[in-house]
C-alpha cells in the first residue's frame, strides 16, 4: 500500500483550500465564535480544524472512503488484518473487545493486573471474569503480566470461557509471552485480546518486544497518544483471524463509541502511521540509544536504581522488557514515589509517569532528546540532596492481595450500598473501585470481600501520597460497600 498518504490529513487540508463553509456543528464555525482568551491559549489551528467527520472529513454518505482508507492503512503498517479509530480511548477500546467476545454472564479470563477500564468493562456488561494471577515478585513487591501456563491452567479449569484478556506492555515496560498465551488458547479454539495501551511503537522496531498481532492475538488495543504521535484520547484496535466477528467489534464500538468522533483525533492516528511507516525505525532507534545512556546516567546517581532486564524478566517474572518506561526504584533513599513526584514536579517542573510506592518512572519516546533529558537528570541530582523520608507503605503479599469476588462486579457496583468507615468495610463486599492511580490497576474490585491487609495497605498508601481518585471517599476513610441480602 501506498504509506505516503494520509487521507485524513488530505481530506482537511481539501476543506480548507476549497473555502467549505459549515453550517453544522461544532458551533464555534472553525473558531469564528471563539472567545480571544481561548484562542489566546489554544490557537487558531486547533479550532480551524475541528470539524464534523460528516460534511467535513467526507461528505453525508462517506462516499469518498476517508477514515475507511485511512484505517486500512494503519492495518497493513502494522501487519493487522482490520484496524479500527478510537477517539475515546483505549478505554473504549478495550470495552469493545471484551464485549465482542463475551456477553452478560458469559466468563472471560483476565489477568489480574488489568487496567481500571477492563473492569468498568466488566461492570457495564456482567461479563463474569475469571481471574488469571499476575507473576509477583516479592522481593519488590510488583507484579508482572500471568504466564502463558496460568492461562492455559485456567482455561483448563473453566472450558466454557469465551476467551482471555491480557495487559502487555504493564505501565512499567513488563512484558507477557504473547505468542504462547495465543498459543494456548487458540489450541482451545478462544480468542486472545491484548491490551497493549503502551505498546504503539512497537511494530516498528526489531529490537522491542513483540508485537500482539505478530505473537497471534485476535484483537490488539493500542493507545496511540501514550506512545506515539496521536493527540491525548487517539486509539486504534486491530483485528485478525477468525474467532472475533469483525462486523460484532465494529458494532460494539460503535454503541460504545461517540456520534461526535474528533476530525483532530483521526487526522492524528494518520498521520502519525505514515511518519512511523518512512521514519519510525530510525526515530526509534534513536530513542532506544537516549534511554540507554539515561539508564546508565541514572544508575550512577547513589540511592536509584535503574530496573532493567535483570530486575523485571525471568523465571516467575517477565518475559519481556521495553526499555523507554525508565523506572527508578528509589528505595534506598527511604522515601515513596509519591513524594518523590511531588517534589520533582514542584521543584523543577518535572512530570513523572509513574510513582508507586517505592519507584519512580520516566516514559521516553522518539519526542524526546538530549534537551529534554538534561533537567530530568539534573532534578534527579538535587532530588537525592533534598528528598525526605516518607511514612511506610504495608504492601502485602500475594496471599492477601487476592480477594474472594463474592458477587459479579455488575450486581455489587449497581445494587445496594452504604457508605462505612475503613474498619467497618473490612469483611465486607465492596461496591466501588479503590485504584491507585497511576498506574491504574484497581486493588479492591466491585463483589470482592475486603480484607485488613489491602485496607491497610490502601489507607498508609494514602498517608503517604497515594491517590485513589475513583473511590466516592479519595481518603479512603470510609468505604462504599454492598448491601448484602
Amino acid at each position: 500500500m501506498d504509506h505516503s498518504q494520509a487521507p485524513v490529513l488530505d481530506a482537511l487540508a481539501a476543506y480548507h483550500r476549497e473555502g467549505q463553509v459549515p453550517f453544522t456543528p461544532p458551533g464555534h464555525k472553525q473558531g469564528r465564535s471563539a472567545d480571544p482568551r481561548v484562542l489566546a491559549v489554544l490557537g487558531d489551528a486547533v479550532f480551524r480544524s475541528d470539524l464534523l467527520a460528516i460534511s467535513g472529513l467526507d461528505d453525508r454518505t462517506s462516499s469518498q472512503g476517508v477514515l475507511e482508507r485511512a484505517q486500512e492503512l494503519m492495518a497493513d503498517a502494522v501487519h493487522a488484518e482490520r484496524t479500527f479509530f478510537s477517539t475515546c480511548g483505549s478505554s473504549l477500546s478495550v470495552k469493545s473487545a471484551m464485549l465482542s467476545v463475551a456477553g452478560p454472564g458469559e466468563k472471560l479470563l483476565v489477568g489480574r493486573d488489568a487496567h481500571k477500564s477492563v473492569v468498568s468493562g466488566l461492570i457495564l456488561s456482567g461479563v463474569r471474569p475469571i481471574w488469571v494471577e499476575p507473576q509477583w515478585d516479592a522481593s519488590r513487591r510488583l507484579a508482572h503480566p500471568p504466564s502463558a501456563e496460568s492461562f492455559a491452567a485456567r482455561l483448563d479449569e473453566h472450558p466454557d470461557a469465551r476467551g482471555a484478556l491480557v495487559t502487555s506492555p504493564t505501565p512499567y515496560g513488563t512484558c507477557a509471552d504473547l505468542a504462547a498465551i495465543a498459543a494456548a488458547c487458540h489450541e482451545r479454539g478462544k480468542p486472545l485480546i491484548v491490551d497493549e495501551a503502551w505498546g504503539a511503537h512497537l511494530p516498528f522496531h526489531p529490537d522491542l518486544p513483540t508485537w500482539a498481532m505478530d505473537a497471534g492475538a485476535d484483537v490488539c488495543v493500542t493507545s496511540v497518544h501514550k506512545m506515539g504521535a496521536g493527540l491525548e484520547q487517539g486509539s486504534v484496535f486491530h483485528q485478525q483471524g477468525s474467532l472475533v466477528d469483525p462486523s460484532v467489534l465494529k458494532a460494539r464500538e460503535d454503541l460504545l463509541g461517540t456520534t461526535s468522533p474528533s476530525v483532530l483525533l483521526y487526522a492524528g492516528l494518520d498521520g502519525w502511521r505514515r511518519q512511523m511507516v518512512e521514519q519510525g525505525h530510525d526515530l526509534l532507534q534513536k530513542t532506544l540509544d537516549l534511554a540507554a545512556r539515561v539508564r546508565d546516567e541514572i544508575s550512577a546517581i547513589p540511592g536509584f536504581t535503574v530496573q532493567g532486564r535483570d530486575e523485571f524478566t525471568g523465571p516467575a517474572l517477565a518475559h519481556d522488557l521495553d526499555p523507554l518506561p525508565v523506572v527508578i526504584d528509589i528505595a534506598a533513599l527511604e522515601t515513596t514515589g509519591y513524594r518523590a513526584a511531588d517534589w520533582l514536579r514542584s521543584h523543577h517542573h518535572i512530570n513523572l509517569h509513574l510513582a508507586d510506592h517505592r519507584r519512580i518512572s520516566a516514559q521516553l519516546t522518539f519526542a524526546d532528546s538530549e534537551e529534554t533529558v538534561a533537567p530530568l537528570l539534573s532534578a534527579l541530582h538535587d532530588l537525592r540532596r533534598h528528598i525526605e523520608p516518607a511514612p511506610e507503605v504495608h504492601v502485602p503479599g500475594p496471599e492477601d492481595l487476592r480477594l474472594e469476588l463474592v458477587v459479579l462486579p455488575r450486581d455489587a457496583f449497581f445494587g445496594p450500598a452504604e457508605q462505612v468507615s475503613a474498619g467497618e468495610a473490612i469483611g465486607r463486599i465492596c461496591a466501588e473501585m479503590l485504584t491507585p492511580y497511576p498506574p491504574g490497576i484497581p486493588v479492591v474490585l466491585p463483589g470482592e470481600r475486603i480484607t485488613a491487609p489491602v485496607m491497610d495497605y490502601l489507607r498508609s498508601g494514602v498517608d503517604a501520597g497515594m491517590v485513589v481518585p475513583d473511590a466516592a471517599d479519595s481518603t479512603v476513610k470510609t468505604v462504599r460497600v454492598f448491601i448484602e441480602h
